[in-house]
């Protein structure tokens, strides 16, 4: 048996002395402590978790979690217990927690799947479903394509208590509609289900006006919709939550973030999953992680001024320091495909300098040029922000316009040996020049701007050899899969500002199914943007790699490494007001 901490031991009273009460809130479902001002002060200026309202009153959010440090507080200030058969009920499982957590840190749970759960494990997905089971609320983070949806799925048949929720990105509720029946069977009460088919299972949320849910086991609702259901969902208390890519929660302060915060706070079993759940700042994870449990990580005030380079800075100082803070606490479980190499084949990225048409950038660039001397001439602060913004768009497109053929140039060498090639772009000038450019090879895309059926249809013919190059747009293909079974190479034709992208697009080929090891072209030139982002995105790397795990970039992967955006376009700016002087 695993001993306990010291901070869980039962806290004693000398002399039958009691700084206040702590009683239960039902509807907050909290526990709250009324008494002298040294232990409420106390616990606001010690715990994450705690919260007040005024002076005398300190509340903790009931759980697992806060449960441990409300014990610890009252070791040192004991606590007359209004309820103390709810009490003693909520410290056994803590007890329990805690004594799981540490046995996990020697030897990983692993669950055998439920007779509920259709599919079959890898021995790190049972190790990953056996932490969702013990630490939830907790973020899931494994690298793409390790199989985060099949270990929620997993996880979820385990409990075996319906009906729950499951929140992602809109393009890909229907792939989590196919794997919920995939992989679900229908609850079963007596000897009759409880939905006659399948697809009675799941219903899919429509529409910001509420309405009355129909009986469902899965209720699915993308991110947009959040806001319209804000006051209605957590009514409901769902008996598990699931936030598919909760990176779409990195930002505070919106009616999405807000909803998704109140049906979090009303859901016990609720977890997140994210490959990439930082895409640029380190900061980031704050926010993903109260979602998760609220204040694991302080006020963001305090986490800035504690993790940070100071109050406000959203650049962790540590982030190796906080990723095992938060694999420790039993917040995150991230394994990297490095970390079951076993079983997954191992990926490279190249960096490839390519020629840029020096004429077509002159005429490209020229827009870019007029908005820096309008950037010149402006004075007002606000204004000089959006020239810069223009200016970034506008030369980020001149820079792809100008090495497009040498682009296409490159992924016809591919497809001529034979290759499948995914092409990676972002501006539909650029898509249009590989179309043409690559015609003879019967390309398909996926770039945002086609319907549903023709981006089913496109993806259909790479994925049955009707085409061997599919381009995509960096940010617009969230939820494509099945690329790994077609496809060994990647080439990044244009580049995004964002690290995580990068890795997000890679991995829609280097997933399980994958057969061979997937490399990565990056194609840059000397011209315009390219050399900028390539700095750029040094930074933001040593940011997600640094909290998320693993080692940071070495030398050869130089396409990774990066500053401040605002910086590097200030040194693009500069570029161009020389370009100016010498024409």
């Amino acid at each position: 048996m695993t001993v306990l901490p010291t901070y869980l031991e039962p806290p004693i009273a000398i002399d039958d002395y009691y700084y206040g009460d702590l009683m239960y809130e039902k509807k907050t479902d909290s526990w709250i402590i009324k008494g002298e001002p040294v232990v409420t002060q106390m616990a606001k200026k010690l715990f994450p978790g705690s919260m007040g309202r005024g002076k005398g009153e300190a509340r903790f959010k009931r759980n697992k979690r806060t449960n441990g440090d409300l014990n610890w507080l009252m070791q040192r200030y004991p606590l007359r217990v209004v309820d103390p058969e709810l009490w003693q009920q909520d410290y056994r499982k803590t007890i329990e927690h805690v004594q799981q957590r540490l046995e996990m840190r020697k030897q990983p749970l692993k669950i055998e799947t439920s007779s509920y759960f259709n599919g079959q494990l890898r021995e790190f997905q049972k190790e990953g479903a056996g932490f969702l089971l013990n630490n939830a609320p907790t973020l899931l983070a494994d690298d793409m394509g390790l199989g985060k949806t099949v270990q929620s799925l997993a996880w979820i048949a385990k409990l075996n208590g319906y009906p729950g929720i499951i929140v992602a990105p809109k393009n890909i509720i229907r792939q989590w509609s196919s794997n919920i029946t995939q992989f679900i069977q229908p609850q079963i009460e007596g000897q009759q289900s409880l939905f006659p088919t399948t697809e009675n299972m799941v219903h899919v949320i429509k529409g910001l006006k509420p309405y009355d849910l129909p009986p469902a086991q899965f209720y699915l609702i993308h991110y947009g919709l959040l806001r319209g259901w804000k006051n209605v969902l957590p009514e409901y208390r769902f008996n598990f939550l699931v936030f598919d890519e909760i990176q779409e929660l990195r930002h505070t302060g919106t009616e999405k973030y807000s909803a998704a915060s109140l049906l979090a706070e009303s859901v016990e079993n609720r977890i997140g999953l994210s490959g990439t759940p930082i895409y640029n700042k380190g900061a980031e994870i704050w926010a993903v992680t109260n979602i998760i449990e609220m204040h694991c990580l302080g006020d963001y005030d305090s986490f800035t001024r504690e993790w940070c380079y100071g109050y406000g800075s959203d650049s962790v100082a540590d982030p190796e320091l906080l990723g095992d803070h938060l694999r420790r606490e039993g917040l995150m479980l991230r394994r990297t495909k490095e970390d079951v190499l076993d079983e997954l084949p191992p990926k490279r990225r190249i960096v490839h300098e390519i020629d840029y048409d020096e004429k077509i950038y002159d005429q490209s660039i020229e827009f870019a040029l007029s908005l820096v001397r309008q950037l010149d001439n402006a004075t007002n602060h606000l204004e000089r922000g959006r020239y810069k913004q223009q200016i970034s768009i506008a030369a980020r497109e001149a820079t792809g316009i100008a090495k497009a053929k040498h682009v296409a140039a490159f992924v016809k060498m591919l497809l001529d040996a034979g290759e499948a090639v995914v092409l990676y772009g972002w501006h539909h000038a650029v898509y249009q020049i590989w179309m043409d450019e690559l015609e003879e090879c019967s390309p398909v895309k996926i770039t945002g701007h086609e319907t549903d059926r023709e981006k089913e249809e496109n993806k259909k013919k790479f994925l049955e050899g009707d085409s061997n190059l599919m381009i995509i747009s960096l940010r617009a293909a969230a939820g494509l899969d099945g690329l790994q079974h077609r496809a060994r190479i990647n080439v990044f034709g244009e580049l995004d500002w964002s690290p995580g992208i990068h890795s997000q697009c890679e991995d829609r080929t280097h997933r399980m199914g994958q057969k061979d090891s997937v490399l990565s072209y990056y194609l840059v030139s000397s011209a315009g943007t390219d050399e900028a982002m390539m700095d750029c995105l040094g930074f933001k790397t040593a940011q997600f790699v640094g909290i998320m795990g693993g080692d940071v970039e070495t030398e050869s992967d130089r396409a990774l490494a990066q500053v401040e955006v605002g910086k590097h376009m200030d040194l693009v700016i500069e570029r161009l007001r020389k370009m100016q002087k010498s024409a």
